[in-house]
């Protein structure tokens, strides 16, 4: 039976390196012979620009990809909020095409809504807005101007002030709003939608304007990997392991 796998958040990087083996062996053993991967951003920890493409370590993940397309997987990557600007070079090094977000299309005959996720969390209104900001053409091209390095460290500054602030966060703002998912299931005429970013890998129901759809979490590759494998029957989790 023809089927695709979905995943999202692996947060690769060579400080975690198991994360790294249970990648490459969810790319070498276990996404052969899917008709599509579809990657719902954040595959990397941070992204500072296409020109950091040979960096050994992100060399690794495009050869893998890459290979993994060449064997007939097509390969979907959709940004994420810390990989937000990969670009058409790294999606060519891996053998991909880039998914805008978000991105509704037909998964064997179910209208399925992909998105990376953090869209919906509009109850966190400083990460809105910081959002806003950084997906300003503008603002990208300003700060891909920079040198590699100082661009390193402004995403590490970042990336530290983020985990600071997560600290004082209070969890609920930082799942998604019930009203923001339901919108964009309206808009979209009432789909199956799949996400990551929160991190709560969880099958949830809604129902909107009298509408069932389900709404398939993805999980992070912190401890174990997940993939969700969808077919004409419907969707279901994969855990991967080494």
């Amino acid at each position: 039976m023809a089927y695709s796998l979905i995943i999202s958040d692996l947060h690769l990087c060579a400080e975690q390196p198991r994360s790294m083996q249970v990648f490459l062996h969810f790319i070498q053993q276990i996404a052969l012979g899917a008709d599509t991967l579809f990657i719902l951003g954040d595959l990397f920890e941070y992204w500072a620009g296409d020109d950091d493409i040979d960096d050994p370590f992100n060399r690794q993940i495009t050869h893998a990809l890459h290979a993994l397309s060449v064997s007939g997987t097509a390969i979907s990557m959709m940004h994420g909020n810390r990989d937000l600007l990969m670009g058409q070079k790294l999606a060519q090094a891996s053998g991909a095409t880039l998914l805008n977000d978000p991105t509704l299309l037909d998964l064997y005959g179910t209208p399925t809504l992909l998105t990376h996720g953090d869209l919906l969390c509009t109850d966190d209104i400083a990460y809105q807005d910081f959002r806003k900001q950084v997906h300003e053409p503008i603002w990208q091209q300003n700060f891909l101007d920079q040198p590699l390095a100082q661009r390193k460290a402004a995403i590490a500054q970042l990336r530290a002030r983020s985990e600071k602030a997560k600290k004082h966060k209070n969890e609920n703002i930082m799942d998604v709003n019930l009203d923001a998912v339901a919108s964009m299931l309206r808009q979209h005429h009432y789909p199956r939608m799949i996400h990551g970013h929160t991190h709560r890998l969880k099958r949830h129901l809604h129902t909107v304007d009298g509408h069932n759809c389900e709404r398939w979490v993805l999980g992070d590759w912190h401890e174990t990997g997940n993939a969700l494998r969808c077919d004409v029957v419907g969707c279901s989790w994969e855990t991967i392991t080494l």
